[in-house]
């Protein structure tokens, strides 16, 4: 099943009005961004690129400008908010680096009548929209798989994100309800990986020396590849290691199931996310009204879609969905 086959069969079928362009062809939206530090923020920005692009060429809205912070911290981008503010934008969508030490900030935005929408890294101000998967979930759901795999059990590795961020936070809080569920397994080690390749790398490598065998390594994404070099080069067998739909992951994936058989899945959220939350924005300042709270569904690759996903996959990027003006009109009308 490919991707885009995915989405079109977890979205609820509704009637699809005509765009309309002429309430919005005035307006300026704003991406502010906390991090670009690995490729799954490397991809959302280019996919917001993509799609704003064309939307301000068709006159959809007057401007789609992304700001991304120089470093992760939430007083950083708070200021960028505020700038913002004073720059006259309509609409701010924001991947925060805080579910909540950017609330003021966002407060000042509602109250200066700017819409806001939140992505991914999710605020909890009331008058923000929110749109992410259900992460908690998608952190369980990695247990499930392995509880399937390895019934026998044994000790987990956990490689979490960026400290401090409500995706982080989420999916660990996943990985814990679905290890308490599943007294087989023990956590027994636990870095940060920051969502990147090498900086899961560094860290896998400086807490392996200290740890039993270990028979499964639970990640966030962006963090897999990195975890297989850490055990090759400490040799070590390899775990199973679950992916983050990464395409370096993918393809080191391919080469150990063509190998040996190798046995794993992939789980992440799209990076194409900033494009459904443009297109929120762009709804609600067309007067739409939009619940407050939107779930999308994470992307799963399985071993036996592996190849069909991996093509599709740019190189050095992230399997993906991008979203159209009416795909985020059937994500809003779903019941």
């Amino acid at each position: 099943m490919t991707i885009r086959t995915m989405l079109a069969a977890s979205v609820a079928f509704a009637c699809l009005c005509a765009p309309a362009l002429a309430d919005t062809s005035s307006k300026k939206i704003a991406l502010s961004n906390n991090y670009a530090g690995n490729s799954w923020r490397q991809a959302m920005l280019t996919s917001w690129d993509k799609i704003t692009k064309e939307a301000v060429s068709k006159g959809v809205v007057a401007a789609a400008d992304p700001f991304t912070t120089a470093e992760n911290q939430a007083t950083e981008q708070a200021a960028q908010i505020q700038n913002m503010i004073l720059q006259g934008y309509d609409a701010i969508v924001v991947n925060a680096a805080s579910p909540t030490a950017l609330n003021g900030a966002i407060k000042e935005a509602c109250d200066a009548g700017i819409t806001v929408v939140s992505f991914d890294g999710i605020v909890t101000e009331r008058c923000a929209w929110r749109i992410a998967v259900d992460f908690k979930k998608m952190g369980e759901s990695q247990i499930d798989y392995l509880a399937k795999k390895l019934p026998k059990g044994g000790n987990l590795l956990e490689i979490r994100g960026l400290a401090g961020v409500s995706v982080d936070d989420e999916i660990h809080a996943g990985i814990a309800a679905g290890v308490s569920k599943n007294s087989q397994f023990k956590i027994v080690g636990s870095v940060n990986g920051d969502w990147a390749q090498d900086v899961a790398q560094r860290a896998v490598a400086g807490i392996l020396p200290s740890l039993p065998e270990v028979a499964a390594v639970v990640t966030q994404g962006g963090d897999g590849y990195g975890a297989a070099q850490a055990f090759a080069a400490a040799k070590r067998p390899t775990p199973t290691i679950v992916m983050g739909n990464r395409e370096d992951e993918l393809v080191w994936w391919k080469q150990q199931k063509d190998k040996d058989g190798y046995e794993t899945m992939s789980v992440s959220i799209a990076p194409g996310v900033s494009t459904l939350a443009f297109w929120v924005a762009q709804q609600i300042l067309d007067g739409k009204e939009v619940k407050k709270d939107l779930v999308v569904p994470f992307l799963r690759i399985d071993q036996a879609n592996l190849e069909e996903n991996l093509k599709t996959t740019q190189k050095g990027g992230v399997a993906n969905v991008e979203y159209s003006l009416e795909d985020a009109q059937k994500v809003i009308d779903a019941k």
